[in-house]
């Protein structure tokens, strides 16, 4: 299809753009676009606006928070990991 100005048209219904590109998403891809279109959707949320307008934030870390955070760091480059499976088991999930 050509338009008016010489240079090919887009689909002139967004719709059956979007239908097009979910379509060529690969497998791994799809929950994400999900949550997407979903937040999209979800713009007149009071809850969400609320989150989405509360200002940012940034408290230092406590001494405490920053040695566990050193530690952790310590540890994967040491490389010590715990499967994600064997801390579900150890906290009965």
């Amino acid at each position: 299809m050509i338009s008016t100005h010489g240079s090919p048209a887009m689909d002139p219904l967004p719709k059956n753009r979007l239908h097009k590109l979910i379509d060529r998403l690969p497998e791994e891809q799809l929950q994400a676009a999900e949550r997407y279109l979903q937040s999209l959707c979800n713009q007149d949320d009071p809850v969400l606006d609320a989150i989405r307008s509360a200002p940012d934030v940034e408290e230092p870390f406590s001494d405490e928070e920053q040695q566990g955070v050193d530690d952790a760091i310590r540890d994967l480059r040491a490389g010590n990991r715990v499967p994600h499976a064997q801390i579900l088991r150890k906290h009965g999930l």
